[in-house]
């Protein structure tokens, strides 16, 4: 894509949201590398320094050496905490500030969106967010970054203050069910919205990767912010095969220069 083709679509883009009332955004990791967050899956993800294997629910609840290490890779990475929102997630907070975002569906666990500014009641995570801790026992919640320091007073493996029950991060691990409130009110936002935007998404994690079918089934505009070919780029209105931090400041500078 030359640039020129590239700031062309940038500026169709940018008239798409100007036009439109009930905008909905989905975000994937990609999102996310800006802000210093590994996609788990390219090369150099994190799936390339831990096995998969081990994030499975079954595993984590009947093995204490899995737990260990889910602690020592929280304890490690450091990602969580420190993240800062990048630009992306500050032009899609600056999108619900103008009045036309109605909801963001993520399949992002950093908290980043709300971070930027978003309205948590307008993020539906579909995947959990990192920040919280949840005790499996007694359902008592804690903030990632005082379990994270428990842990490194000298137990590897953090116990509910409560109830001394399995502390498990608040996000879905493989062969969990997607938290069912949570998906049913984002298809619903996919299903009524005038324009969906997807950005830093292979769409190739379902059931989530579903929401840009639910929004073109309803007669959406879809458009497709991505550095890679998704399975959805035929359906697209338009597609970008740009970074998400640059395009989207480009694009929300397009669509103040509309408004203004």
């Amino acid at each position: 894509m030359t640039e020129t083709n590239l700031e062309m679509q940038i500026d169709a883009v940018a008239g798409m949201i100007a036009r439109s009332s009930n905008i909905v955004v989905f975000t994937g990791a990609g999102a996310s590398t800006e802000s210093g967050i590994p996609d788990f899956r390219s090369p150099g993800g994190i799936w390339t320094k831990f096995d998969p294997e081990d994030f499975t629910i079954d595993k984590f609840l009947s093995s204490p050496q899995t737990r260990r290490k889910q602690w020592r890779f929280l304890l490690e990475s450091g990602l969580f905490t420190a993240a800062e929102p990048n630009r992306a997630h500050q032009a899609v907070a600056e999108l619900e500030r103008m009045g036309r975002l109605r909801a963001v569906i993520t399949q992002n666990v950093d908290n980043l969106h709300q971070k930027a500014g978003n309205n948590p009641e307008r993020v539906y995570e579909l995947h959990g967010n990192m920040a919280w801790v949840k005790c499996l026992d007694c359902d008592e919640r804690y903030a990632l970054e005082s379990i994270l320091w428990q842990s490194m007073g000298g137990s590897d493996v953090p116990a509910c203050e409560k109830c001394r029950g399995i502390l498990k991060p608040d996000v879905i691990f493989f062969g969990e069910m997607l938290p069912p409130q949570v998906l049913r009110d984002a298809t619903e936002h996919a299903r009524n919205c005038d324009l969906f935007i997807v950005i830093g998404s292979s769409l190739v994690v379902y059931p989530a990767a579903y929401m840009p079918a639910y929004a073109k089934e309803a007669g959406a505009k879809l458009v497709i912010i991505n550095m890679a070919p998704t399975p959805y780029d035929m359906e697209a209105d338009l597609v970008l095969q740009a970074g998400a931090g640059d395009a989207m400041e480009k694009i929300l500078a397009g669509v103040l220069a509309r408004l203004s």
